[in-house]
């Protein structure tokens, strides 16, 4: 008998020609669900491809959010789709964003 287990793969895509700044504490790293007012570059998208049956927990889908936008120095990573597509599973995109 094989049990499901819930995932959360990450694919990285780095913006060409943003500065690189060395990687931050995944602990301090935000995540926003409205555009930040403070001055800020956008430094490259995250895409979680999530399973929704079982579903992870939200902790581990904003962990390794966390854990992408860190290893580019990132301090926040603001979320900018998050659908659940019948037959393929949950797509949550963020982008990852360093603060000037």
């Amino acid at each position: 008998m094989l049990a499901s287990c819930a995932y959360v793969d990450a694919t990285t895509t780095q913006y060409v020609g943003v500065p690189r700044f060395p990687p931050s504490d995944p602990k301090t790293v935000q995540i926003l669900r409205g555009e930040p007012m403070q001055p800020h570059d956008r430094l490259g998208e995250i895409l979680l491809d999530i399973s929704v049956d079982p579903a992870p927990d939200v902790s581990e889908v904003e962990q390794r959010l966390k854990e992408e936008a860190a290893s580019w120095g990132a301090n926040a990573v603001l979320l900018v789709r998050d659908q659940v597509m019948p037959g393929v599973g949950r797509k949550l995109i963020g982008v990852a964003i360093r603060y000037r």
